[in-house]
Order: C-alpha cells, then structure tokens, then sequence
C-alpha cells in the first residue's frame, strides 16, 4: 500500500466542515494545527491595523487513491467562484511511515473497496 500526506491550510470556521468530509471519505486520524496566515495583500481593517485571520492546518496520512479523492474534495471548500481561493490542499507522497495502526489499514482497504 502507498501512502500520502495531505495537507489542508484553511480558515477556521472551516475547519469542522473539513473534518466531517475528510473523514466522510476516509480520512482517520486528522492533525489539527492553529496557524496565522499573512497573504501578499495587506488587509486593512480597525485603526490601520492589518489582520488576515486565524487557519487550521490539518494534516493525515492517507492511503495515496484515498488522499486524491479527499484533496478535490477539500478544495471544493477552499476555493469559490464567487470567492476565489480561501485555502491550500496539498498532497506529498509519503516514502517511509511508522507508528501506523493496523486498524487503520483495515479502514482504508474497506474505503477503496467501497470506491470500486
């Protein structure tokens, strides 16, 4: 089995949203980080003072078939035609992985076979 990390820098009031669906598709374990993202346009806001808003970053290792279905579907919330783009979903292949839980891998395989 190949593995990928996937990586999702999105804004907070997301983030709920993009755990429900990444694990809606089968996602298992999700790392959620607290970021601050500072884009290439200053946003001013109260007394001249810029803020960009608080991002989670939320971070899985994922069986590699698995991660491409879960990054599109991340990047439906992220980016909006009306919008534009609010996030960033990456994938990464993943070469060497320990630690793993052997139920984990029972779930992905039960994923994939659904899929097919």
């Amino acid at each position: 089995m190949k593995f990928s990390v996937l990586v999702a820098i999105i804004p907070q009031d997301l983030e709920q949203k993009a755990i429900d669906t990444a694990r809606d598709l089968g996602a298992g374990g999700i790392t959620v980080l607290n970021g601050r993202g500072i884009s290439n346009e200053v946003k001013k806001t109260f007394f001249g003072l810029s803020y960009d808003g608080s991002q989670s970053v939320l971070i899985m290792v994922l069986e590699k078939r698995l991660s491409l279905n879960i990054m599109k579907a991340l990047q439906k919330l992220v980016v909006t035609p009306d919008e534009g783009s609010k996030g960033l979903v990456f994938t990464t292949p993943l070469e060497h992985l320990g630690g793993i839980d052997h139920s984990q891998f029972e779930r992905f395989e039960s994923h994939l076979k659904e899929k097919i």
